[in-house]
């Protein structure tokens, strides 16, 4: 039996001795962390092979294998991820807004670590090591509950992190697991008010929306992502075709791969056929409307789009094709269907490219790129423990700056209010 309040008491115990650690005693335990995650490769990938043959025998799809799969590869670029996480900025401590008010008050904000954090997470153990490499940098400690299909390889991964924490003298405690799967322990997770500051969750549509009705700790949302590309009519169509088969399958597990292909019907005669026998090679099957089916015609990985297909997360090599009298469609749809995570412009047209910008109110909103950079590595912040989609407090990556907040401090010279 796993006693929620136990973990609780000793993740808040841990935090506060966290939260006073220097950047150095931080980056220690980081690159420690990273050394025992190689050290362990072996014990890590044979617990993560019985949960990748477990999950295929419980009938878990690719792409969740995909998700759940460590290899050595993998592991390595995990380990790489933690020491970069060592060698950012550290922002606990940071001040900012600096003023002397009229009344000659000195006033100014500083970082602050968030406390304790509660992730709650499915078939991702790369996760297990990005919220800790995150949650140790900014100071914070975390209570983590990784999905059933990864419990043997998220026992091993903690291990390691735990095993990295102590050679460098930093509480163990700062990173604890609940290794029960019983799915109640999440409902106990959500309510443990009194010890867990936030809660971050990470995978479907179900996992958040439980979370939002039955947390009652502030709870991160996002994630979740519906993404899509607008080809407009000035678009390089060369170069665009390549985006759009990089955005598609370079990872179609993951949340920010491309799920719609909006097309100028002007353009779409000459590229929609190029998109389809580029990326069949890789095996992309399309849901495509009327005008886009009537021009690609019927082949067998090409089928009539479906209503509810404008609102899924594909998270395979699936994708949807829309052909759009132009950008304010296209914007229009986007307005409709996505999930404020990564939407992009495909277009050499400046004008076109600032409206879109200007109107598409998404975490992340490109003009010529891949939805694929939607991720705290590649945006220069180290890993990221979500993408947040709300609005309050974070947005898009969450890495070290979104894991703190800030105390006012206010210097007086023996001020008194009048």
């Amino acid at each position: 039996m796993v006693d929620l309040q136990d973990l609780g008491k000793r993740a808040r115990t841990a935090g506060r001795q966290l939260a006073g650690a220097s950047t150095e005693q931080k980056n220690r335990a980081l690159h420690t962390i990273a050394e025992q995650l190689t050290l362990r490769e072996g014990a890590i990938l044979e617990a993560n092979e019985i949960d990748v043959a477990d999950g295929r025998s419980n009938g878990l799809s690719e792409a969740l294998i995909d998700r759940l799969l460590l290899t050595p590869a993998r592991l390595s670029g995990i380990a790489a991820d933690t020491r970069h996480v060592a060698s950012l900025p550290d922002p606990v401590g940071q001040e900012f807004d600096q003023e002397t008010l009229p009344n000659g008050l000195r006033v100014r904000r500083r970082r602050t670590p968030l406390g304790v954090l509660g992730v709650i997470y499915e078939a991702r153990p790369n996760v297990t090591i990005d919220v800790a490499a995150l949650a140790l940098k900014s100071g914070n400690a975390a209570i983590l509950r990784g999905g059933k299909e990864t419990l043997r390889s998220n026992l091993a991964l903690v291990e390691a992190i735990r095993a990295g924490l102590a050679i460098a003298g930093l509480p163990k405690d700062s990173m604890l697991y609940i290794g029960d799967p019983d799915r109640t322990h999440v409902l106990g997770l959500l309510r443990l008010r009194e010890y867990v500051d936030m809660i971050i969750p990470r995978g479907g549509a179900e996992l958040h929306q439980f979370c939002l009705e039955n947390a009652t700790i502030p709870v991160i949302t996002g994630g979740i992502g519906i993404c899509h590309l607008y080809v407009d009519e000035s678009a390089d169509l060369a170069r665009a075709v390549e985006i759009i088969h990089n955005a598609k399958t370079q990872r179609p597990s993951v949340c920010n791969a491309l799920d719609t292909l909006l097309v100028h019907h002007s353009i779409a005669a000459e590229v929609l056929p190029q998109v389809v026998e580029r990326l069949k090679v890789d095996g992309v099957c399309f849901k495509a409307d009327g005008p886009a089916l009537q021009i690609v015609g019927s082949r067998e990985n090409v089928e009539p789009a479906g209503a509810g297909d404008w609102d899924t997360e594909w998270l395979s090599l699936v994708l949807g094709l829309k052909v759009v009298e132009g950008l304010d469609e296209a914007i229009a749809h986007i307005d409709a269907h996505s999930t404020g995570h990564s939407d992009g412009i495909l277009t050499q047209n400046q004008d076109h490219a600032r409206k879109f910008v200007d109107r598409v109110d998404s975490a992340a909103v490109y003009v010529n790129a891949s939805t694929r950079f939607t991720d705290g590595a590649q945006l220069g912040l180290g890993a990221e423990v979500a993408v947040s989609t709300q609005k309050l407090h974070a947005r898009g990556p969450m890495a070290l700056r979104e894991l703190t907040t800030y105390k006012w401090i206010i210097e007086g010279d023996w001020h008194v209010r009048a």
